[in-house]
């Protein structure tokens, strides 16, 4: 039976959860989340949480650090809205329970890479688990809010599925289909639908995404006509710990441990990124990650290492008991012993194109956190600015939302098509499945990965395109599965990332081009926007995103 709601939010990440609270006294709210609850990006997150609070500290300095970081492609008003709400939005999560790390009567303020003071606000290296973890203790107290777990959303409802596939000038969104653990795809309708889905690191080979990260909400997006913006823009994590003999996400060794002194080592035992920036280790990521990259690949190391000898062991262990407990269970005896780390996929910059409101190019459809391209990150993100985004973005779309309700739909719903799965058939070769899970991220990882080509790329989209032909082709004869739906989105995922990276003659940011080893503001400081097929090039202004992203 087809489901209602006022709000349907797919996510339970820290944007969506926030959202749904935010929403909860005005409207009827379901959450759908592809596995349990608390699985999400979020859960993931060490590092912390940014905001101006120290008396030395001010908005503009971390506004500042914000645009230098994002190499000229931040939004001026988009970081500002984002940097000016963050006191009131730890404040708001203090009162919800979150103990963030205290020293005596203050907050414990942590810095990282690209920051010039201070103000990473943590519960030691724990913070995305603590802010989920209260934000789903508020939302267990709210009687209209439903969450319904292992529910994979498969499309988005659009005028493609009214009755005689009614489409009109102007997109809207209806809700969504999602695939249910019975097998069965049910329809949730909404007044207004939440996209807050994460990212999509698992398209790559090495990642420190959660399995769950596909990119679910922008392939489903960009397939229901949706603006897509700044998909080239993937930043990798310098330092996430080297395991080749663990399968599954890479464990990330937080950047909090290189604000906290720990410097990086090639396996020649040389401390290396005084060469590469006068910042050293607390350079913006993609600076660090280039480095690690090029030293492992100018010596043939599998690794390099990140050496905090200089700390006490008690000091380490009451700073980052979950890294410490974590290597020790892989007979790493910090701070003694120093930690192999690598890159790995960590961020989408890109993402839906929304505006301050969290607004799509489709009505009735919203979108926040990794999944939405707000201008916040511009080229590239600021350490520990991603919870704030996904906070901050999320509150104001609730906002907007309780401020101007959607109209209740009518005949549009009656006139909105059960899922049809006649002609399809259970698989007998799910090898296929996981075999082109396998390439695409090889793929990925070869081609599209920290320093790019023109010829990588375009090897790269050709196989993407093959992969896209054969997934979509036993999409459309079988019987829905998660893996299968998965897959599907990661393709489409994979495409938009590399036609973006393709379209981007030049370096800046997290995309490097040995063809364009340079910075073109003449040419490229512009958004990267693709919508059915066409991808072209906005300049950037210094005014909020337009809705239509146009």
């Amino acid at each position: 039976m087809p489901q209602y709601a006022d709000y349907v939010v797919i996510g339970s990440g820290i944007a969506g959860l926030y959202f749904a609270l935010k929403v909860s006294d005005s409207g009827s709210v379901i959450i759908l989340t592809k596995k349990q609850q608390a699985e999400s990006n979020t859960n993931y997150a060490q590092g912390g949480i940014s905001a101006t609070i120290a008396e030395t500290d001010s908005f503009d300095a971390h506004i500042e650090d914000t645009l230098r970081a994002g190499a000229g492609l931040c939004h001026r008003p988009a970081v500002e809205v984002m940097v000016r709400s963050a006191p009131h939005v730890i404040e708001e999560l203090r009162m919800l329970g979150v103990h963030f790390t205290r020293r005596g009567r203050t907050l414990d303020l942590g810095r990282e890479g690209g920051h010039s003071h201070n103000r990473i606000v943590h519960a030691r290296d724990a913070t995305g688990r603590a802010i989920e973890a209260a934000l789903l203790d508020a939302l267990a107290k709210r009687t209209t809010v439903h969450i319904v777990e292992h529910a994979t959303a498969v499309e988005l409802m659009t005028g493609h599925h009214r009755r005689g596939g009614k489409r009109s000038a102007a997109p809207t969104c209806y809700g969504v289909y999602a695939l249910l653990p019975n097998g069965q795809v049910e329809r949730f309708f909404a007044r207004a639908t939440l996209l807050a889905t994460g990212g999509c690191g698992q398209v790559y080979a090495h990642t420190t995404n959660p399995p769950i990260a596909t990119g679910d909400g922008v392939a489903m997006a960009y397939r229901a006509g949706a603006t897509i913006a700044n998909m080239e823009f993937i930043q990798f994590h310098p330092t996430a710990l080297y395991d080749p003999s663990r399968p599954g996400p890479a464990f990330l060794i937080s950047e909090a441990v290189r604000g906290a002194g720990a410097v990086l080592r090639n396996c020649g035992g040389e401390r290396f990124m005084v060469r590469y920036d006068d910042r050293a280790e607390l350079a913006p990521r993609d600076v660090v990650a280039r480095a690690i990259d090029h030293e492992m690949k100018t010596r043939g190391d599998r690794h390099v290492w990140l050496d905090l000898r200089h700390m006490e062991k008690r000091e380490v262990w009451e700073r980052f008991p979950t890294i410490a407990r974590e290597c020790a269970r892989r007979g790493i005896q910090l701070p003694e012993d120093m930690i192999p780390v690598v890159p790995a996929a960590h961020y989408c910059c890109g993402g839906v194109w929304t505006d301050l409101y969290g607004r799509t190019s489709i009505e009735r459809l919203f979108a926040c956190g990794e999944v939405a391209c707000t201008g916040v990150h511009g080229a590239n993100r600021l350490a520990s600015n991603s919870l704030l985004e996904g906070v901050v973005f999320a509150k104001r779309a609730a906002s907007y939302l309780v401020a101007h309700p959607p109209a209740p739909l009518g005949a549009e719903f009656d006139e909105i098509l059960p899922w049809d799965d006649s002609g399809t058939a259970n698989a007998e070769e799910w090898v296929l499945v996981a075999h082109d899970r396998q390439e695409l991220q090889s793929v990925m990882w070869d081609y599209v990965g920290i320093v790019r080509s023109e010829l990588r790329l375009q090897r790269a989209l050709r196989r993407i395109e093959l992969l896209r032909d054969e997934v979509e082709e036993f999409y459309r004869r079988t019987k829905l599965t998660p893996e299968l739906i998965e897959l599907r989105n990661m393709v489409t995922v994979a495409w938009l990332i590399t036609q973006s990276a393709l379209h981007r003659k030049e370096s800046r940011g997290l995309h490097t081009m040995s063809d364009y080893p340079l910075p073109d503001d003449t040419r490229w400081r512009c958004d990267t926007l693709l919508r059915q097929g066409r991808v072209w090039c906005r300049p950037l202004t210094d005014i909020a995103c337009d809705k239509a992203g146009q």
